[in-house]
C-alpha cells in the first residue's frame, strides 16, 4: 500500500521512527541543499546516489530538475526529448530499507517522468519509452541495507547497474557491488562530481549494448 505524505509532513508513523529512524526531510530542505550543488542537478547525466532514499524526496527533485533541463533543450523533437529523458532517469539511483519505501520511490519517479511526458507528446507517447523508465528504475532504486549492502531478507548482496551512453541510441550495462560503490571512509558520495563513475571499480556482469527504448524488452527484471 502506498501512503500520501502531504509535502510538509515529516513522519508516516511513530512506529517507523522508532523501528527505522523514519523521518522524510520537507520539500524546502531538500531544494535548499540542492541548491548547493546546483550545476550538477542540471547536468543531465550527472551520477545521484541517495543511500537512504525514503519515498523519494531528493531524488524526485533531482529527477524535476534534470527532465526541466531535457524539457528546455529537447522538446521540439520527440526522440531526442525521450533519449535524454532515459539518460536523466538512468543516473538516479537509490536504496531503502523499508520495502514500501522504496516501491513507492519507484512510482513517484516514474509518475513525475510519464506526467512530463504525456504533456509534451500527449497521443504520441510511447509504451516501449515507459516500459525502459520502468525498467531502469527497478534497477536504480532498491530494497535494502545501505549499512550491510545486502538485501534486508535475502541477505543477498546489493547489485547496481551503470548505464553508459554509447552511439547515441545504445546504453552499456555494467553491474557493480553496492558495497563498492562506498568510499573507504564510508563517507557516501551523492553524486560522481565528475560524471565519470569513479565508484564503479568492481565489475561483476558485462552486458551488449542495447536501444534505450528496447530496455526490459524481454520481460526481464
Amino acid at each position: 500500500m502506498v501512503i500520501n505524505l502531504d509535502k510538509n509532513s515529516q513522519v508516516k508513523s511513530k512506529r517507523r521512527v522508532a523501528e527505522h529512524g523514519e523521518v522524510f526531510t520537507n520539500e524546502k530542505e531538500v531544494n535548499a541543499m540542492l541548491d548547493l550543488v546546483k550545476h550538477e542537478t542540471e547536468r543531465i547525466e550527472s551520477t545521484f546516489l541517495e543511500p537512504a532514499c525514503g519515498n523519494g524526496n531528493f531524488l524526485a527533485e533531482v529527477l524535476k530538475r534534470k527532465l526541466s533541463v531535457v524539457d528546455s533543450r529537447y522538446s521540439k523533437s520527440q526522440f531526442e526529448w525521450e533519449r535524454y529523458a532515459v539518460l536523466a532517469v538512468s543516473s538516479i539511483y537509490g536504496v531503502d530499507i523499508l520495502e514500501d519505501n522504496a516501491v513507492e520511490c519507484r512510482e513517484r519517479l516514474f509518475k513525475i517522468f510519464d506526467e512530463n511526458y504525456i504533456a509534451l507528446f500527449n497521443d504520441n507517447y510511447k509504451e516501449e519509452c515507459r516500459r525502459s523508465i520502468k525498467y531502469l528504475l527497478n534497477k536504480n532504486i532498491l530494497w535494502g541495507d545501505a549499512l550491510d549492502f545486502t538485501n534486508p531478507v535475502t541477505k543477498r548482496p546489493i547489485i547496481f547497474s551503470e548505464w553508459k551512453p554509447l552511439n547515441g541510441t545504445l546504453l552499456k550495462r555494467k553491474d557493480f557491488m553496492f558495497q563498492f560503490l562506498v568510499q573507504q571512509s564510508f563517507q557516501l558520495s551523492m553524486f560522481d562530481e565528475n560524471n565519470n563513475a569513479q565508484y564503479f571499480d568492481k565489475e561483476i556482469q558485462d552486458y551488449q549494448p542495447i536501444h534505450f527504448l528496447k530496455l526490459g524488452e524481454d520481460g526481464t527484471n
